[in-house]
């Protein structure tokens, strides 16, 4: 009798392929979760893209990747899997990039407060920004796409984050603008909470290259498996 194969784990193909940078894109159940990927990909890195329910801080420890995206997401930082564990574990240790629901993350992680705000769903707004970071060379202010009804309290920033973007005042408008872009004081964590990856965005290559100039300094590959 013919005995089946034991399937191999996405785990033990990735520790059996070698790769120069892999970046590990923990999805939150978000449709732009693969744009996000292939805008990596573009910039010649490999991705691994891993639901982030389906997976544990150990199994991350494993696959030693380059670098850690949190994806945006239809939810609460609370209920994004292990990214909430994994930031704080690997804070310090690894670049991270927070898009949206994980610029969020990245916000609770540390100690920041997370509100409801008028819900954005493919809106357009003007971001204006420290001109440093993940902005360094962009214009200012730039079109960037928004999908969230959620922000991180302005006036609850934990002390280890900075506050690098926000929305664009209006004239006449006397509203408090929203916190647009997070960065750590110290280690190479950033956060957005529009969507570099969306065509309403201009200039979110540049970003993810800002972002991406971060990594330890290996040759990237650009032939992707």
């Amino acid at each position: 009798m013919c005995q089946r194969r034991r399937g191999i784990s996405w785990l033990e193909r990735m520790q059996n392929v070698r790769i120069a940078a892999m970046l590990l894109v923990l999805d939150n159940y978000d449709s732009f979760v693969h744009n996000l990927a292939r805008y990596v990909r573009r910039q010649g890195h490999h991705t691994l893209v891993v639901r982030s329910d389906k997976i544990s801080v150990d199994e991350v420890e494993a696959l030693s990747p380059a670098a850690i995206i949190l994806s945006p997401g239809p939810k609460a930082p609370d209920q994004a899997g292990a990214c909430l564990e994994i930031t704080r574990r690997f804070a310090g240790r690894l670049p991270i990039l927070g898009v949206c629901l994980g610029h969020q993350i990245i916000a609770q992680a540390f100690g920041g407060r997370i509100v409801r705000s008028e819900p954005m769903h493919g809106v357009p707004s003007s971001i204006e920004h420290r001109g440093d970071g993940l902005f360094r060379g962009l214009p200012n202010p730039f079109p960037a796409a928004r999908y969230h009804s959620l922000v991180a309290d302005a006036a609850q920033i934990p002390d280890v984050l900075e506050v690098t973007a926000w929305t664009e005042r209006e004239p006449g408008d006397p509203g408090d603008r929203l916190v647009m872009g997070l960065q750590h004081r110290e280690f190479p964590i950033f956060g957005v909470q529009f969507h570099p990856e969306s065509i309403l965005t201009e200039h979110g290559d540049e970003m993810l290259k800002n972002f991406l100039d971060r990594l330890p300094a290996v040759e990237a590959t650009v032939a992707n498996r």
